[in-house]
């Protein structure tokens, strides 16, 4: 029976390739067989007509044989068509643009997703460190040495995997693509899929010799040594990332050669061990001072702890234990720049015990 694949996308026939595919996407999704009121008959349908009207050669010659299109595949009217069906009974499938079609529907027929697809960038493995500094140097910051072993990039082929000058050549089995189709069983029947090249690995070349150092991987285990700077102000538990300080990858799997790797990242998460003097309240520091009962009631001066050095705390007349006394600008430095938090200092006034019966008497004389 003739088909109007126009009809099927719901286009004219004079519309462009981005209006066909809008077009196809748009009422493929609707009924597609894994959603509510799918139709998985129109499905493969749709599939049919896209498969025709968005390939300019194919489209040319729907338009060309018009009602007599069925009859010229299938009779050999042309070459250079497979058509919807095939010679193995299954469809052609453009992954790029059924993927976004099936969303989360990819990983059910076993192809992932046109995403995925799409994506060239290999990437290595995040390292997460966890690194012990003291309250101060959290304050203000401090610079570290640490020696971690890691997958580096191979420093004689420089991550290729071929010993230097010995060269490469074309992948035969994919031609140079990094990729192959293959035919793939699903609920709609047969599809063509892509898959990473098992000769080259995805890389599109094959090495003539092997590095000696990498053994052809383009990677080695090593131990480095790396310079950390932790920022002033960071908090018990805070990461810091270091972009590309992560592992290297290895070459393969990419659709692309070693230009498509990059090494993971590497989080630096602090644990701030605890200081006996002071705590943390954001950008605040915490302290106690204890004072006598007679220079709460008379007022004075004490030098107390901060993590700048000691300085002179006043105590005002008639202090009441508890009073809270603000230092500003002696607290923790934002870690993004704008100013130091504050030292809050609680003031404890100490009651003294054991006394004379002298000295509980002149207390009662002073009404204390």
């Amino acid at each position: 029976m003739n088909k109007d694949y126009y009809n099927i996308l719901g286009v004219n026939k004079g519309a462009n390739q981005d209006e066909i595919k809008k077009a196809f996407r748009k009422k493929a999704h609707e009924c597609h067989p894994d959603k509510q009121g799918g139709d998985e008959a129109k499905f493969k349908e749709l599939n049919e007509a896209y498969q025709v009207l968005g390939d300019e050669k194919k489209r040319s010659q729907y338009d060309q044989y018009g009602q007599t299109f069925d009859q010229a595949r299938s009779g050999g009217g042309f070459s250079g068509f497979e058509g919807f069906g095939g010679a193995n009974g299954g469809f052609n499938v453009d992954m790029d643009d059924l993927g976004d079609i099936l969303g989360g529907f990819g990983d059910i027929f076993g192809f992932g997703g046109g995403s995925r697809q799409r994506s060239r960038t290999q990437r290595g493995r995040d390292i997460e460190v966890v690194l012990n500094i003291d309250f101060k140097e959290a304050v203000f910051g401090v610079e570290r040495e640490i020696s971690l072993r890691k997958t580096v990039s191979c420093s004689k082929c420089k991550g290729s995997g071929a010993e230097p000058a010995s060269g490469s050549e074309t992948c035969p089995t994919c031609r140079g693509a990094g990729k192959v189709i293959k035919m793939q069983r699903t609920i709609l029947g047969n599809m063509q899929v892509q898959t990473t090249c098992p000769a080259c690995h995805g890389e599109g070349q094959i090495i003539k010799e092997k590095c000696k150092q990498c053994k052809g991987a383009g990677v080695m285990n090593e131990i480095a040594n790396l310079k950390i700077k932790i920022p002033a102000g960071i908090n018990n538990g805070e990461t810091i990332r270091y972009s590309g300080q992560g592992e290297a990858t290895g070459k393969g799997g990419s659709f692309g050669g070693a230009q498509d790797r990059q090494a993971g990242d590497l989080y630096i998460k602090a644990r701030v061990s605890p200081d006996k003097r002071f705590t943390r309240d954001n950008f605040n520091i915490l302290s106690r001072a204890e004072i006598g009962i007679g220079l709460a009631a008379l007022g004075g001066k004490i030098d107390i702890e901060t993590v700048d050095g000691p300085v002179e705390l006043k105590i005002s007349e008639g202090t009441q234990s508890g009073r809270v006394i603000r230092l500003k600008s002696k607290g923790v430095p934002h870690i993004h720049g704008g100013g130091r938090g504050d030292h809050l200092v609680e003031v404890i006034v100490k009651i003294p015990t054991g006394l004379s019966r002298k000295q509980k008497e002149m207390l009662r004389e002073m009404g204390i």
